[in-house]
């Protein structure tokens, strides 16, 4: 196993960057879901949406032990959109807290990365595509221009800045 790289702010400020960003594109994701969306499946094998929002509290909370030295995996359901959005929100206050104090003694900020951050972002892209699927998008944006603040990671969001109709992969 890897062994943690030694301190750096700048580690940290990244990383609770890269929470903030998640926090900011999961709150538009999640915001006004659709009736019967976190029901919704795909195929009969796939995960609901809540099954995925549910996934990834236990994500940011698997992150926040990791970020405190702890690796352990606990998996907690919470049966509806609205539980399992206020603990994926109180999870991302409690990893950005506890990143910012944490010297990654024990794990390095690049296993918390490509661990819980990584997955719980591609997620997000999950959600957004499922949201597609059922015919009530989330509207693109230049996530480049968006207001997104360290220590901003509450369903309290900037308003997005360049938002556009259409496509974002032929928007120019």
């Amino acid at each position: 196993m890897e062994q943690p790289a030694a301190y750096s702010a700048t580690v940290a400020e990244l990383l609770r960057h890269t929470i903030a960003t998640l926090a900011y594109r999961a709150e538009k994701v999640l915001r006004d879901p659709p009736e019967g969306f976190a029901a919704y499946r795909l195929s009969p094998s796939s995960r609901t949406p809540l099954d995925i929002l549910e996934h990834m509290g236990d994500l940011v909370e698997w992150g926040d032990r990791m970020a405190r030295g702890e690796y352990r995996w606990e998996p907690a359901p919470t049966g509806s959109w609205a539980a399992a959005s206020d603990r994926f929100f109180r999870g991302l206050l409690a990893l950005d807290e506890s990143v910012g104090a944490s010297r990654f003694e024990k794990h390095s900020a690049g296993q918390i990365f490509q661990g819980p951050i990584a997955d719980a972002l591609t997620h997000v892209g999950q959600l957004a595509m499922l949201r597609g699927a059922i015919s009530a998008p989330v509207k693109p944006e230049s996530y480049a221009r968006a207001e997104i603040r360290i220590g901003r990671v509450g369903r309290e969001q900037a308003p997005p800045r360049a938002e556009f109709d259409g496509d974002a992969s032929r928007h120019t």
